[in-house]
């Protein structure tokens, strides 16, 4: 899928290692955070916003990475324009490159692990919130979605900014994340779960599913959200799903 291909090295490239994973940090993530976070309100906030997007999303990419070295699979990470990816490394065997077999279920595994580590962070930062003097309070966003609101005390608005884009990005960008649309990892989840109740027809199932999911978020974020890029991204990415069907992806 050409919008979660990793992009071409280039000289401005930020790179590091986290326990033993190269990260390597494309320019344009840098792009696609500040237009984001533009309407953040002050230079501060921004700031906050674009650590906390870089924080987030590494943290959801090293779950992916962790999970795959609990299968023997070591990775890199790339962030870029439309988010993250890690790429499984190949490893010399028997004198030539290969990649280490990874079965349905472990798969599934690995497609939960960056989400859940954005949920598990999120969770951390509540705990974290309340001896800093922060107040959670249950709320709702679009009217039916439970969400925590932390508030800190009169002058501390850049923290709570702060905490909120961080809580925003682990769990609501999390959520989305899970969605059944491929390559998103709940597309990947519904994909494996169902080639392997159903072999013959799996595969065009997930496809259909990714298909329809995908234009329905595309028009609700349009219409709902009123944002252009979330009606941009899925709507490409049920584009990609039809496309593939087309194809004749899972006809025998």
């Amino acid at each position: 899928m050409f919008l979660f291909q990793p992009p071409t090295p280039t000289r401005f490239d930020l790179c590091f290692s986290v326990a033993g994973f190269q990260i390597r940090v494309h320019p344009l993530f840098w792009l696609m955070t500040i237009l984001f976070g533009a309407s953040s309100g002050s230079p501060a906030k921004l700031l906050g916003w674009i650590i906390a997007v870089f924080v987030s999303i590494t943290i959801h990419e090293l779950g992916h990475a962790f999970a795959l070295r609990r299968y023997g699979q070591e990775s890199q990470i790339i962030l870029h324009l439309t988010g993250g990816v890690t790429v499984p490394e190949s490893i010399m065997w028997g004198g030539r490159y290969a990649s280490v077999s990874i079965s349905a279920n472990q798969q599934i595994f690995i497609s939960l692990a960056g989400p859940f580590a954005g949920f598990l962070f999120a969770a951390l930062l509540l705990v974290i919130s309340i001896p800093l003097g922060g107040v959670i309070i249950p709320a709702t966003i679009f009217g039916f979605v439970p969400f925590p609101y932390v508030l800190f005390p009169d002058g501390w608005e850049i923290l709570t900014s702060f905490f909120m884009s961080l809580l925003w990005v682990n769990i609501f960008w999390g959520l989305f994340n899970l969605m059944p649309v491929y390559p998103l990892d709940g597309g990947t989840v519904v994909r494996y779960i169902l080639i392997q109740t159903d072999p013959l027809n799996g595969l065009r199932t997930s496809l259909w599913a990714s298909v329809i999911t995908g234009a329905a978020m595309a028009i609700a974020g349009l219409l709902l959200l009123q944002s252009t890029y979330m009606a941009i991204l899925f709507g490409l990415l049920a584009f990609q799903s039809f496309q593939a069907l087309q194809g004749g992806a899972g006809r025998y």
